[in-house]
């Protein structure tokens, strides 16, 4: 078997399904497993993976273990030449994993750890797609809201090149480097066991690559809240790395203890978006014309058409269209009053992310009236 797709789910059941029929697309020609691992999740996402993917392998952990201590199941089961570590708020391309196998192909010789360029779901491009190593200088810098150093800002956003970390949203790599790297730090339940396992695989001798021409939508705020808890669990894993892998100054281990020991007293942490009335329409040349006329809803030949001065949600019928036409159009379409939605396969509702800080939108048919919601 070439490929194992390991996916780590924790209640975003309808992101889930969106995900996964992303990447049945993206294995169709490729010997491959998907694995999906439940950390315990109070939706009904596993009974969804069991009715509509009964060919999927489920994990259902009977408690919410982490992210580093779930993902290492792997070992276990996954059967792959390669891995891909992949994130349940993820859509892929079809072309994705044949991208990736090619690339990492090619790069035999010392391989480590590849990543792709990731956007979110209204198709910014995530700067944390590439990161320098966080020395303590750096690090510093990004505490006190300087993170022009923290990012690799130095490698262009579409260019494939060797880079020092790589996001946990997706990591492709060979068994063979897992299973030799153990895995992720079961140290870290959450945050920073990305950058321990590629700064494990540059200190074996391997090199980590950054993939610019291969694209992927990264909804973000879906597997991960933004909040004072979330704040709390970054900066105590960068401690714990910084521990691990450096000595830790004085100075330093005072300024993380401080600044995670003020995140409950500082106000109104929480990203503050303002909600706009939105108008939802289909592109024309991306859906299903006879499915529109039944649900009475509107068309446009394109995201031009659209009034300047009005939101709207352009949904991708996915009953109609590709998930590499959609992820084309979201990443080259620069629209600020145009937001993204997806409609997942034989589903009655629309899913999709308009701000990367906090949770995304799931819409039922039946919430909506007059095709404006919110």
């Amino acid at each position: 078997m070439k490929l194992s797709v390991v996916i780590l789910n924790y209640n975003v059941r309808y992101f889930l399904e969106l995900c996964l029929q992303s990447v049945q697309a993206a294995l169709k020609d490729i010997p491959s497993e998907i694995i999906v691992i439940d950390n315990h999740s109070m939706d009904d996402s596993c009974a969804m993976v069991k009715a509509k993917f009964p060919e999927i392998t489920l994990i259902e952990n009977e408690n919410n273990v982490g992210f580093s201590k779930a993902n290492n199941q792997l070992l276990e089961v996954a059967q792959g030449e390669f891995v891909c570590i992949l994130n349940p708020d993820t859509v892929v391309a079809e072309n994705t994993f044949q991208n990736l196998l090619q690339f990492s192909e090619a790069k035999s010789k010392n391989l480590g750890i590849v990543g792709c360029r990731l956007i979110d779901g209204s198709g910014r491009f995530l700067p944390e797609s590439k990161r320098n190593f966080p020395t303590v200088s750096v690090a510093f810098q990004k505490l006190i809201g300087r993170s022009k150093s923290y990012y690799a800002h130095q490698i262009d956003e579409f260019t494939n090149a060797e880079v020092e970390v790589l996001p946990g949203a997706l990591m492709f790599l060979k068994r063979s480097l897992y299973e030799d790297l153990k895995g992720f730090d079961e140290s870290f339940f959450m945050y920073g066991e990305d950058i321990d396992l590629s700064y494990r695989a540059k200190q074996l001798g391997y090199k980590n690559y950054y993939l610019g021409t291969s694209t992927v939508i990264h909804f973000k705020g879906e597997s991960t809240i933004k909040n004072r808890t979330q704040s709390k669990r970054f900066y105590h894993a960068m401690k714990l790395f910084y521990k691990k892998h450096f000595k830790l100054n004085f100075f330093f281990g005072t300024l993380i203890n401080i600044t995670a020991s003020l995140i409950p007293y500082i106000p109104k942490f929480n990203a503050s978006v303002k909600r706009k009335i939105k108008r939802i329409t289909f592109l024309k040349p991306y859906t299903s014309l006879k499915w529109l006329e039944k649900k009475n809803l509107t068309t446009v030949n394109s995201i031009e058409e659209l009034p300047k001065n009005i939101y709207y949600d352009v949904v991708f019928d996915l009953n109609a269209t590709d998930f590499q036409s959609a992820i084309k159009q979201i990443s080259t379409t620069k629209y600020k009053f145009i937001t993204y939605k997806f409609l997942p396969k034989k589903s009655n509702y629309f899913v999709g992310s308009d701000f990367s800080v906090r949770r995304g939108e799931v819409v039922h048919f039946d919430k909506f009236e007059n095709r404006v919601y919110f």
